[in-house]
């Protein structure tokens, strides 16, 4: 099958959760023999205008990008609908609601199948004002009208689309990213003056729908023996909400920012951590407490959807969302309570390792691409299955 994927910043994944989603899925797709055109922003990519290069086989095409917050990503998208449409391709996948709002392009060839993944209800984002607020309205009623297929990350966003419009969704989960070889000897963390188990951290985009200020008040407030609180992640068009905060814990010593982090540096940290905490308000299926709870280390979250989908059943931790004195003393009980934060960990990692897996993810989304197209579509690893159980 020939592929065309928009909505995605670009390869490789900096920071957000679909261009890390894209790096983990299409390159598998390309390995099982199909073709794929990820159409990205040039503003992201640093690259001239409709260059292109190779992804882990995945061709990246840079579009044209407006240098003005929100306009981006639509103008973006715009040119890739209009790009794809030229080029007959058998799917064109769509990544979250804004990018959706041009669905309706790839259908003026018929045989052009269209997908839209909902990575989670964007228009709900703190960081968008009502004109951005209302394309992406109006993006995930075009990807209800013009989607021949429709795919969610949670069970929760499964829920909104049946009772919302009565639309029939794929549910197809995110998986954590495998992280590598990090530094037994903990030297980034000692240098940024931590204590391995004797830190929460905090990991994700430092928005205001993450609440990492609502974790910053009850850090302050518990004011935790030994333990310090770090925050890892990079700013997204919340530079005065970034602001206040670095203002908030100026002169406070046991917080501390790293910025964003990758490879190495950012795997040591997780696996340092003693709690990882995520207060957020609105997520989709988290990627970065996916990682965590891959890799042992204690959740306390927010008890919104997604969150419980994940970790209720003895896999963590919840307290009430928006709440401080839930918070407050949700922390107070995981600092002293380690050895029963342990069994949940140890929990969560086995179900994480068992039901979060980027090939059945591939396998999934493929056979869907083959059932929309027509096609019986087999994964690589079915066949491979096959024959081995024929030559036996």
């Amino acid at each position: 099958m020939k592929i065309a994927v928009i909505g995605a910043k670009g390869l490789p994944p900096k920071q957000g959760g679909i261009e890390h989603y894209c790096a983990e899925l299409y390159p598998r797709i390309v390995a099982q023999g199909h073709s794929v055109d990820l159409f990205a922003r040039s503003s992201y990519t640093q690259g001239s205008w409709l260059e292109n290069y190779n992804y882990e086989g995945v061709r990246v095409i840079s579009l044209p990008s407006v240098d003005f917050r929100g306009v981006d990503a639509f103008a973006t998208s715009a040119l890739g609908a209009i790009a794809a449409t030229g080029n007959k391709y058998d799917i064109v996948h769509f990544h979250a609601l804004g990018p959706s709002l041009f669905t309706f392009l790839p259908r003026v060839y018929n045989s052009t199948k269209v997908i839209v993944t909902c990575h989670g209800l964007d228009w709900q984002r703190a960081k968008w004002g009502n004109f951005s607020t209302r394309l992406i309205q109006m993006g995930e009623k075009a990807a209800v009208r013009f989607a021949h297929g429709l795919v969610v990350v949670s069970e929760a966003l499964q829920t909104y689309f049946l009772q919302t419009y009565s639309r029939e969704t794929a549910y197809i989960p995110n998986a954590p990213a495998s992280y590598g070889e990090s530094d037994p000897n903990f030297t980034y963390g000692t240098q940024l003056g931590l204590w391995q188990g004797r830190y929460i951290i905090f990991l994700g985009r430092l928005v205001p729908e993450k609440r990492p200020d609502l974790l910053i008040d009850a850090f302050c407030a518990l004011k935790p023996s030994g333990w310090k609180l770090v925050l890892t992640g990079g700013v997204s068009d919340t530079k005065s909400f970034t602001s206040n905060l670095l203002e908030k814990v100026a002169n406070n010593r046991d917080i501390v920012f790293t910025d964003e982090l990758r490879g190495t540096r950012l795997w040591e940290i997780v696996r340092g951590a003693g709690l990882f905490v995520l207060p957020s308000n609105l997520e989709g299926l988290p990627l970065s407490m996916l990682e965590a709870m891959q890799e042992g280390i204690p959740i306390l979250a927010s008890d919104i959807p997604p969150h419980q989908q994940l970790i209720n059943g003895e896999r963590g931790m919840l307290f009430e969302s928006e709440n401080l004195d839930s918070c407050i003393n949700s922390l107070h009980w995981a600092i002293h309570h380690p050895q029963q934060l342990a069994v949940m960990a140890k929990n969560a990692q086995r179900y994480v390792q068992m039901n979060y897996n980027w090939n059945r993810i591939t396998a999934d989304n493929l056979k869907l691409y083959g059932d929309i197209c027509g096609i019986a579509s087999k994964s690589r690893i079915q066949k491979e299955e096959e024959l081995s159980i024929i030559e036996s």
